[in-house]
């Protein structure tokens, strides 16, 4: 099954994004705390230079409530130290009044001059255990709200959660018409509906090729109900080597001090600890081989210590290189990498795999790049 990216079918480049370690989430050996690799300012605006350094297109910065840093406040101070590469800030929605994000949002697009991307997050809050359909109801709305501000003179909601009536919008225009693109990533029915009838880019966490293929198929029939398409993303970690034994040696290696109740506590600190993809996440662990592999060069030993993305491509360059192909093939062209430690394993791949890789940053819906130039453009849409 391939499944056509809507937005520009004839961009033939894949984003190639990595991730900025903010929730205490790098390590030398996994579930093993170390100083240099905290979530402090210095490591991880490091973690986003040597990033932008190797090529990287955009790069995930993570939220999380237990631990790390505050994800808008990081990206704005990623402003003035970065040039080319997109900042993908996740956004839990209902932490911040929709129409005060609107104008953050479109602040922090202006800071970055169109450089800005969006994870939207419906995971719970310290002390709730909302209903996935309450949640996903309230991102609904946030996106909603989001998208009045960013387009429209007024804002008029009549929803669950949030009710305004003709309240004015100027001047929270974004950077870019339209505002910027939206990343979501969800299993449920309601997280289905959303993503097809709202953002732009549906991302999954890792599984083996054929699940992978159906959870396209799903959000695509979604989407199609509103005459729309999506791009397609996988969020993995990465380990590459010139040799496969070289790789899976690594492999063992950072696992080799991980001690499976820290592991387990470092999972269940997560707010989406019992969500439907992280369950998703450990079945792999429980059908995988004695080695921890799902299919060839697909490992899930990430996946015991932290919740979330619990599995990386592990292989010689060729391996990794023939393995993104065949996600591509599928119709992915969003990739979201990283490993352990991340500003090494950034070099790694920057070297082995980026100079092989076409690469770009998607495409804006409402006014994205001509085709025939497809892997110039670093920022997202229309400047204005």
């Amino acid at each position: 099954m391939t499944i056509v990216p809507v937005t520009s079918p004839d961009l033939d480049a894949a984003e190639v994004s990595w991730f900025a370690a903010l929730c205490s989430d790098d390590y030398q050996f996994l579930g093993v705390p170390e100083g240099r690799l905290r979530s402090s300012w210095d490591h991880c605006s490091s973690i986003v230079k040597t990033a932008e350094a190797q090529g990287f297109r955009n790069i995930l910065c993570p939220s999380s409530y237990q631990v790390g840093q505050d994800t808008l406040s990081f990206v704005a101070g990623c402003a003035p130290i970065t040039e080319k590469i997109n900042l993908l800030a996740a956004v839990r929605c209902g932490e911040m009044q929709p129409i005060m994000l609107a104008r953050t949002l479109a602040t922090l697009d202006h800071m970055l001059e169109g450089r800005l991307t969006v994870n939207i997050i419906s995971s719970d809050f310290p002390g709730e255990q909302a209903d996935s359909a309450y949640r996903y109801q309230r991102s609904r709305e946030v996106v909603e709200i989001l998208k009045q501000a960013w387009t429209q003179d007024e804002i008029n909601q009549e929803g669950e959660i949030y009710n305004f009536k003709a309240l004015t919008t100027d001047p929270v225009r974004p950077y870019q018409t339209g505002g910027p693109l939206l990343y979501f990533g969800g299993y449920s029915p309601s997280a289905l509906e959303l993503c097809g009838q709202h953002c732009d880019v549906y991302l999954m966490w890792p599984e083996k090729m054929e699940e992978l293929e159906g959870r396209m198929k799903a959000v695509h029939t979604v989407a199609e109900k509103y005459d729309r398409t999506l791009d397609y993303g996988l969020r993995v970690h990465m380990i590459v080597r010139d040799t496969e034994q070289e790789a899976q040696e690594y492999a063992d290696y950072i696992v080799s001090k991980l001690d499976d109740d820290q592991g387990t506590a470092i999972r269940e600190r997560a707010l989406d600890a019992k969500s439907l993809g992280v369950s998703h996440q450990a079945k792999n662990r429980d059908v995988a081989d004695e080695f921890g592999y799902i299919e060839q060069n697909l490992w899930t030993g990430i996946g015991r210590a932290r919740s979330g993305c619990g599995a990386a491509l592990v292989g010689s360059t060729d391996q990794v290189m023939s393995k993104i192909e065949a996600y591509q093939k599928m119709g992915i062209r969003a990739f979201i990498f990283s490993g352990y430690p991340h500003e090494e394993e950034a070099r790694h791949f920057g070297a082995r795999i980026l100079p092989n890789l076409k690469t770009c940053s998607l495409p804006h819906a409402y006014g994205r790049v001509p085709a025939e130039t497809p892997a110039t453009p670093l920022g997202n849409g229309v400047r204005h």
